[in-house]
């Protein structure tokens, strides 16, 4: 085609990392495969027709057909990540690259430079855990990127978080020895596409990183992220993927962009925790255009906190993933029974202040405040009753004695003509 469009062209042996590459690999003998270059307004270009109209399977030697631009006229200082030309004046740069750089170099994919990716680091195919027993990857681009990645074959013993238009990857791997890392990417919003793989490490593991066990069931990313943007949660309290608490207790506040309803969960992998355990240690509070989740934790130990919404105004769908976090806690004297039992007349624009804990100390005096709008009374029924007074600053405050009850019961009066109360909250009381 070029001798009849009179473009010279030339024909370029040497050798790919392609099909049957394996990191580590080093070429010796007969070169592997051909790709051309074609003289172009005044300069060389480079180009593999091959690799450009499509690829092989994974697991078996089957062309696929898959056009790929990347690989047409392809950016010397990019093509040499892959080709390598016997003719080293075929590399067509200013300072060449040897056989010995080209095969310790970063294997990255055409996929890479076509979701508009620029920079990745470590950019050594062979990588080394440090000397806390871990490895940090991290990738920039030009516009909103999603990742996953997958060691040894499996999406685990990493913690992945998302930058506006990159990402983070640390990974902890539980077995010293070498190690298989992958790495894929798609578009941010583009729900016709697939993750591509853009690159692949072989990580070589000498220390372990003892404190720090990854949660098998843990879902990438990690932390507040894009996805969590596009569900409506913004401005968060807190920016890192990893909470660490140590007395137990800690929150997560979000500005919504639109009318929403929650629901969130707690898990470890430590114990067992029924499914009204994974909830009743969360507590949220909605005020105006905020939400908070108030988490306690039921003991030491490392947990996945994870959020779920959807439209206020939505009744047919279920609730949607949103995000997760990890909560961590060392200090084995925290011992949290969780927040007290909610009921359908508890409102989500309710906020409880205190007391928080659901197991009240028996034979005290307990203090209550909560803010809970539009209603005409509240009060708190122990062995006796206690009514609430309404504070200039709109919360409901009062105190109410555990003495003789196991359990202590809020209730509101919705309007002043009411005649009954209805049970918002209960609380226990320990055994005396």
């Amino acid at each position: 085609m070029c001798s009849f469009a009179e473009i010279p062209c030339e024909e370029v042996s040497g050798y790919a990392k392609g099909y049957n590459y394996n990191i580590g690999d080093h070429f010796t003998g007969s070169s592997d495969h051909a790709w051309n270059a074609v003289y172009l307004e005044g300069q060389w270009h480079l180009l593999d027709s091959t690799w450009g109209a499509g690829n092989c399977g994974v697991k078996e030697f089957r062309f696929s057909f898959e056009y790929n631009e990347y690989y047409f006229l392809t950016h010397p200082a990019l093509f040499i990540h892959n080709h390598f030309p016997e003719d080293k004046k075929w590399q067509l740069l200013n300072s060449t690259v040897s056989l010995k750089e080209f095969e310790k170099s970063l294997t990255v994919k055409g996929a890479f430079y076509n979701l508009g990716l620029t920079t990745i680091k470590p950019d050594m195919s062979e990588i080394k855990t440090a000397e806390n027993g871990t490895v940090s990857i991290t990738i920039e681009g030009t516009s909103p990127t999603l990742f996953l990645y997958n060691l040894n074959g499996k999406g685990r013993d990493g913690i992945l978080t998302l930058k506006p238009s990159g990402m983070q990857l640390d990974i902890y791997p539980q077995g010293t020895g070498t190690h298989e890392v992958l790495i894929f990417a798609k578009k941010f919003l583009d729900e016709t596409s697939s993750y591509k793989c853009i690159c692949e490490y072989q990580l070589h593991c000498h220390t372990l990183n003892k404190e720090m066990k990854v949660p098998p069931d843990l879902v990438s990313p990690v932390g507040h992220s894009l996805m969590a943007e596009k569900a409506g949660l913004l401005q968060p309290s807190v920016s890192d993927p990893i909470v660490n608490t140590v007395d137990g207790k800690c929150s997560f506040r979000f500005l919504m962009d639109r009318d929403l309803c929650f629901t969130a969960s707690l898990s470890t992998a430590a114990f067992k925790m029924s499914e009204q355990q994974k909830k009743a240690h969360i507590f949220i509070a909605r005020e105006s255009k905020q939400v908070e989740f108030k988490v306690l934790l039921p003991k030491a130990g490392m947990y996945i906190f994870t959020i779920y919404a959807k439209e206020k105004s939505d009744s047919r769908n279920s609730y949607s993933y949103v995000c997760n976090y990890l909560i961590s806690c060392k200090n084995f004297k925290v011992k949290w029974p969780g927040f007290p039992k909610t009921y359908s007349n508890w409102d989500s624009e309710y906020v409880l202040v205190e007391p928080l804990a659901g197991v009240l100390p028996a034979n005290h005096s307990v203090q209550f405040k909560l803010k809970i709008p539009g209603v005409a009374k509240v009060q708190v029924h122990g062995q006796r009753t206690s009514l609430l007074h309404l504070s200039s600053e709109g919360y409901w405050e009062g105190t109410c004695s555990t003495n003789g009850c196991k359990e202590v019961n809020v209730s509101i009066m919705q309007n002043p003509n009411d005649t009954s109360y209805f049970y918002v909250l209960t609380y226990q009381v320990e055994s005396s």
